[in-house]
């Protein structure tokens, strides 16, 4: 498997979070959101600009800004 970024998913895609390459304040709001290494999350969908991207993260949905998903690496999941 591939390691990829969650700016790369479409909607209906879902990825296991592998890393989280953000820091300081922004990754331990994330991290306090249940953005951890192991999770599983879905992409509900993007806005049409690109930005903000939207996800199924323990049921609950949160919404990301794209510059952000492109630092959050994982695995496609089936």
């Amino acid at each position: 498997m591939d390691l990829m970024m969650l700016s790369e998913l479409k909607p209906g895609e879902a990825c296991e979070i592998r890393e989280l390459r953000l820091y300081g304040g922004m990754r331990r709001r994330l991290r306090d959101l249940g953005l951890l290494p192991g999770v599983r999350l879905q992409c509900a969908f993007t806005a049409p600009s690109g930005s903000p991207m939207a996800f199924w993260v323990k049921g609950a949905m949160i919404a990301l800004r794209k510059n952000d998903c492109k630092r959050i690496a994982g695995y496609r999941c089936a």
